[in-house]
């Protein structure tokens, strides 16, 4: 009778010492990819016939096609014209950032049309508006110096930015590799790119500012701003180091970035040292939002585009979320997967995203 008692309780205390909380969710898996929402928050959507995003739709993939003021995209106002129609017949799929001409800025009529045309943008729909490299890179003053994103002329539209809650999706800079020689690179994108654009290779054009220079100018810019909804795409051109991208994100807690275009410099590092990386997502995981990048050309077919992003989602899922090991394009040797807890992929994935722009994907506008 004793010996029955004290298995009664040995029983008892080991259901006490099991009571605790639940185990972690495993990962999510591959079959798990059609199931979870996703939203890329980086696309370039000019084509607005229905084929890509009823692909996308398929696969549960919401988008944010940006605007940019880049001369090789269609002008601002046919970018505007079809990521208005894209939202219109996809509402709960699709929302736009606008952007901004930055010619003529040094005359007095520029701000005042500029504010005006951004009005009219966010009452049209749009949900942040985006600034690009050419501010840094190639726009330039009377005194024929480069401009750079803390010049006085451009202030008083960030601070419109800050006290309306405007999100403003910030592109300074180039990677970290565009400063170096192609040998030093760290990714096969980038070696090749640079190789086939010399014109756009920092380290050849000494005469141009440095990385550091621009990092440095932005981040005045945002400090200048304490109000301002700061969105730091492509790691916010902090992808060589995850520790680099913790300090900046530490110094603007209300910063985000997002890792557009900026994945293959992520596993790059974490062939390295993949726990670091990994305790980087983690650590950080209300901070970063998923997107790719990927461009539309205005009359390239939609379901071409859907086949390549179709692809280019899968490989980034897999990295993100298990732990295989696999070739990719950027690397010369294979990289190991990350096998994120589902809590942060969710964030990653769509969650962040949903925060960050509140208004989108609603289907209201």
């Amino acid at each position: 009778m004793k010996v029955l008692l004290r298995v009664a309780a040995l029983l008892a205390g080991a259901a006490f010492f099991s009571s605790g909380p639940a185990a972690e969710p495993k990962p999510y898996t591959m079959a798990d990819y059609g199931r979870v929402v996703k939203v890329d928050v980086h696309m370039h959507l000019h084509n607005p016939a229905p084929a890509f995003m009823a692909a996308a739709r398929r696969q549960n993939f919401k988008v944010l096609t940006i605007n940019v003021d880049y001369p090789d995209f269609p002008p601002l106002d046919d970018q505007q014209r079809v990521a208005i129609e894209l939202q219109k017949q996809f509402p709960q799929d699709v929302a736009w950032a606008a952007s901004f001409s930055v010619d003529g800025s040094d005359k007095p009529e520029w701000l005042p049309a500029t504010r005006q045309r951004i009005a009219a943008a966010m009452k049209a729909g749009a949900v942040g508006v985006k600034v690009w490299k050419n501010i840094g890179m190639s726009l330039k003053g009377a005194d024929d110096k480069l401009l750079m994103i803390d010049d006085a002329r451009f202030a008083p539209l960030f601070a419109d930015f800050a006290k309306q809650g405007i999100p403003l999706l910030g592109h300074q800079g180039e990677p970290h590799n565009c400063w170096l020689p192609l040998d030093k690179m760290t990714v096969n994108n980038d070696r090749e790119y640079f190789k086939a654009h010399p014109q756009y290779h920092m380290a050849l054009h000494p005469e141009m500012p440095s990385w550091e220079a621009q990092m440095a100018a932005r981040d005045r810019m945002v400090a200048a701003h304490p109000g301002l909804r700061f969105i730091g795409v492509h790691l916010a051109s902090l992808e060589r180091d995850v520790d680099e991208l913790a300090a900046f994100l530490d110094k603007f807690p209300s910063a985000m970035v997002d890792v557009a275009a900026r994945i293959g410099q992520l596993q790059y590092q974490s062939q390295k040292d993949r726990e670091r990386v990994r305790r980087f997502f983690i650590k950080y995981q209300d901070r970063l939002m998923y997107g790719s990048d990927m461009s539309q050309e205005p009359g390239q077919d939609g379901a071409a585009l859907a086949k390549v992003a179709e692809g280019v989602w899968r490989m980034h899922w897999r990295y993100f979320n298990t732990s295989d090991s696999f070739k990719v394009a950027d690397l010369d040797q294979p990289v190991k997967g990350l096998a994120l807890p589902r809590a942060v992929v969710d964030k990653l994935y769509h969650r962040n995203a949903e925060r960050t722009f509140p208004t989108a994907w609603d289907g209201q506008r």
